[in-house]
């Protein structure tokens, strides 16, 4: 079931502050466990409740949003202009294909190569070279279907492939948004909250109010990390391996973690027989950067899915990898709602 939900998950177009269908998809499937609650910036919070409550009251976090395009205006031959919405790579749009929030599907073009001065294609495009056309004779004819605001992803399906891996747009972070609503669908020991949040790629604005929202004591944040597990990348560079496990982190650009949490999930990975790895490298961020900051301060715990080529049209990753996420979260959403990892040392 969870390779299914994500599935569905991944083929749902979600640029950041335009999470609408993402968010309608976690509501149908997460009211019938738990009170849905949409804040004024479009975060979904579910209230789920337990057996009994908990020791520490605990968040568990995964954004909805992922990476896209955004139209600014028309040319008059026709073609979109745009701007990127998250971190995008020029070197992963060229030549790609893309959807419109309303099914019209356009290709990101640029100047052909044999047209370019030997300048030009000696060096890699910037954003701002590409296009988008969708195919229309002129600008009136693109007016018909696109405006100013209206935003576009890339156009690359779901699909299985290799040993285990599936490859897919968005598995960061509809990954962890599945493995949320799979978890929500069995009755937790203790009550819980689980927030789906808007706008992570643009400065994880969502969590800031879904944190100060929910106010809890404790959050574990559900994500997908870079795994730079490729050929030519000294293992010192590779961050985490896709098929590794669960990535834990210690520190990155946003956040350092707690570091008895962090301790404590490794251990209890061992413990279980829960494949999971370090994320080795100081770099990115996610959710936690706000949310550990909030109201009088939460202790957060970051569990990833490896992933590479991240924010690009074909993220590979996994399942035993997001298996693992799913069987962690779990068994450390337990250990922390109890207090049982409360007195270890900091």
């Amino acid at each position: 079931m969870l390779t299914e939900t994500l599935q569905d998950l991944c083929q749902l177009p979600g640029v950041s502050g335009h999470e609408e269908k993402v968010r309608e998809y976690i509501r149908l499937r997460a009211g019938k466990y738990g009170d849905c609650q949409t804040d004024r910036l479009g975060n979904l919070l579910v209230y789920r409740k337990g057996k009994k409550r908990p020791a520490v009251p605990l968040m568990l976090d995964a954004h909805m949003d992922e990476v896209g395009f955004i139209i600014t205006g028309v040319t008059e031959e026709g073609y979109l202009r745009f701007a990127p919405v998250g971190g995008i790579d020029p070197a992963v749009v060229i030549a790609r294909r893309v959807v419109l929030e309303n099914g019209i599907k356009g290709v990101l073009a640029s100047k052909p190569v044999h047209m370019m001065a030997a300048a030009e294609r000696a060096k890699m495009p910037e954003m701002e070279d590409f296009l988008i056309d969708i195919g229309a004779a002129d600008r009136a004819e693109a007016e018909k279907y696109v405006r100013p605001g209206d935003t576009a992803v890339f156009d690359s399906g779901y699909e299985p492939f290799g040993d285990g891996l599936i490859r897919a747009r968005a598995i960061d972070d509809r990954a962890g948004c599945a493995v949320l609503l799979e978890m929500m669908e069995e009755e937790p020991e203790y009550d819980m909250i689980y927030t789906f949040t808007v706008q992570e790629e643009v400065g994880l604005r969502g969590a800031k109010t879904a944190a100060f929202g929910a106010a809890p004591a404790a959050a574990i944040v559900l994500e997908a990390t870079t795994a730079a597990d490729l050929c030519g990348v000294p293992e010192e560079s590779r961050v985490c391996k896709v098929g590794g496990g669960a990535a834990l982190s210690f520190m990155d650009r946003s956040t350092l973690y707690d570091p008895a949490y962090y301790k404590a999930a490794l251990a209890l990975g061992n413990e279980k027989g829960i494949a999971c790895q370090s994320k080795t490298v100081v770099a990115g961020g996610n959710n936690a950067g706000a949310i550990h900051k909030s109201g009088k301060g939460i202790r957060t715990l970051s569990v990833s899915v490896p992933c590479r080529y991240l924010h690009s049209p074909y993220c590979v990753a996994a399942l035993s990898d997001i298996q693992a996420v799913a069987a962690l979260a779990k068994e450390a959403a337990l250990r922390i709602a109890s207090g049982a990892w409360e007195a270890a040392e900091r």
